[in-house]
Order: C-alpha cells, then structure tokens, then sequence
C-alpha cells in the first residue's frame, strides 16, 4: 500500500524535507553519492549524506576474506538501513546490486552511465599487449581473468584486493606491473589520465550494469520515487543495463562466476527506412573447462530483459556453465 502523503512536507524548495543519503565509507562511493546529491540539490531538494559501514568495507580494510562469498556485501547494511528508516536512499555500484530485489525498497532511478569498458594502468604507459610474457597484472575478478588469459599474451594474473588508491599503489612501487580496474570509477575519481588503455569490449567484456548507478528507496515513498526518477533516471542506461543483468541472472551467477555482457541502444532503420531505436547486446560466459563462450542478440528496446535471457540460453546450449544462486559481481 503506498503511504498516505498529503500531510507531508514538500520534496524541494524552502520547507523542503531533508532527504538522506546512505553511501558506504569509501572514496569512490562518496564522490559516486556526491553526483546523486549534487543533482538533487540543483533540482531544490534538501539533502544529507549518510555514510554507512559495510561489511565489505570492513574485510576489504583489514585485508580479509570477503564473507557471504561476495554477494552484496557492499549492499546489505544500506539496505537495512534504508529498511530502517535511517536513510532514505541508497547509491549503489550497480554490478553489486544481487539480481533479486528486496520487499519494501524500489529501484527509483538509473541515472546516467559512466563508460563501462575495463582500463588497465602499467608500468611505463604500456598496453596489454606490450607487457613482456609473465609480466604481472592485478585483478580480483575472475570475469578479467578468463577474458585477459584467453588473449594468449602469457600474463601471470593475480589477485589484489584494497581500494582504487592502494591498487594503484602496487603498480607505482613496482609490485606488480599492471592493474586492470573499471575506467568509471577512475573517471568519477579524476584519475583516466593515469590509465594507459582503456580495454576493447571484443576482447575484455566488462561486467553486467559496470559503469551504472542504482538509486533505491522505499516502496512507499512515493513522492521521493517520483523525484528520484525525474531528476536522476536515463531510460537508455536502465535498458541497457536491464539485459546485461537479465544474462547474469538466467546464467545463475555468483559473484565468483566470469560473466560479462555490454548492452547498447543503437540506431537502426525500420523496414519502411525510419530511425529506430534498438538494443544490441553481447555477452560472454565460460565453460566448465574453462574456454569462452560468446554470443550476441539485437531486438526491440522493451524486450530488453527477454533478450538477456534468450541469449544467456543460447550461451548454455552453447556449453556455458551454469554456477548456481544469482548474486553481483563486486570485484568484477
């Protein structure tokens, strides 16, 4: 039942109510919340920006085991906060966002979307396939690892944990020679300058809805949805990233799974010659020996989701393995 708002106090301008803002603790989760509170704010709304522990951040500080095998570790604590009361949004990472939704909370806006392609930052400004064989390249997703191993180029990849700073760290004292992390997060943190190439999606498909934020809040606020939504949401990067996520859930991935996909909304012509809008989808998966399995789709942009799923079928006939419970991909 949708909550009775006719007492409630104006969602912008002076007698606004005060919205709250939950973000995790890290600095690429606050400048991420920071863009989600700055829009708000220039929209009239009054914001504040609450930062919330997590458990993923806490093992990822003490540099241990990530427990719950990874899936929404960075999401429960918002979550259950935003249950709570205690916030009233919560800015995600998309691809940490477990396919399953919760009763209660609503995905109000997809805002925008950052490049989604994987970049690589190496010693002395070289490429993937300048790196001498053996060279050393960090990475904790086994999705860049299949995908980076398949180009044959003989890389030993192993893996990093820590926050972008520390990441690269590693490949500035010479501990390793190149690290592979989301370009995203280094643009919204001023840091693509340092990168030294930005990973072709043929080669290196990023992880499903990388790039993308989610805006939660609860289901029955429907004033803040409704603002939310306005001011925030991009219909092209919420279909885009409906079929990425569509291929991870029907291919029942873990956050330990190789699973990569990359939708894009593209022009076309109709059979009459008009301008139409249309989906192009791609994705990859592995197999239980570990080869790649690739695959393509285009259709309509409404039938996003049954084209994730028809094509994540079409990778299972082609030899892909199925791993189990959905859930997100935070390293990937």
């Amino acid at each position: 039942m949708t909550a009775d708002t006719t007492d409630a106090p104006p969602m912008t301008g002076t007698d606004a109510r005060t919205i709250r803002i939950g973000t995790r603790a890290s600095l690429l989760a606050r400048t991420q919340t920071d863009i989600i509170a700055s829009a708000l704010t220039d929209a009239g709304a009054t914001v504040e920006v609450v930062t919330i522990s997590t458990d993923g951040d806490r093992s990822q500080a003490a540099g241990t085991p990530i427990a719950m095998d990874g899936v929404g570790v960075f999401v429960t604590a918002l979550r259950d906060a935003l249950l709570a009361g205690e916030i009233d949004v919560a800015v995600h990472s998309y691809k940490d966002l477990p396919t399953a939704g919760v009763p209660g909370l609503t995905l109000a806006a997809v805002p925008a979307r950052e490049d989604p392609r994987d970049a690589l930052i190496a010693r002395d400004g070289m490429v993937l396939g300048e790196l001498p064989p053996g060279a050393v390249i960090g990475t904790g997703s086994p999705r860049r690892v299949a995908q980076i191993r398949a180009l044959g180029l003989g890389l030993e990849l192993v893996p990093i944990r820590g926050n972008v700073d520390t990441r690269i760290a590693k490949v500035t004292r010479g501990e390793i020679d190149g690290v592979v992390l989301a370009r995203a997060g280094l643009a919204r943190l001023g840091r693509v300058g340092e990168v030294t190439e930005v990973l072709d999606p043929l080669q290196v498909l990023p992880a499903p809805a990388q790039g993308a934020l989610a805006c939660e809040c609860r289901s029955e606020d429907a004033a803040l949805e409704h603002l939310l939504r306005t001011t925030l949401h991009d219909e092209g990067a919420a279909v885009a990233v409906a079929a990425e996520r569509a291929v991870l859930s029907a291919l029942g991935s873990p956050c330990s799974a190789p699973i990569g996909a990359l939708a894009e909304v593209v022009e076309d012509l109709d059979d009459d010659g008009h301008v139409v809008e249309r989906l192009s989808l791609r994705a990859v998966a592995t197999t239980a020996d570990g080869a790649l399995v690739r695959g393509s789709a285009t259709g309509e942009t409404e039938d996003a989701e049954q084209i994730g799923r028809a094509l994540a079928e079409e990778l299972l006939a082609d030899g892909a393995e199925p791993t189990g419970p959905s859930g997100p991909s935070h390293a990937s």
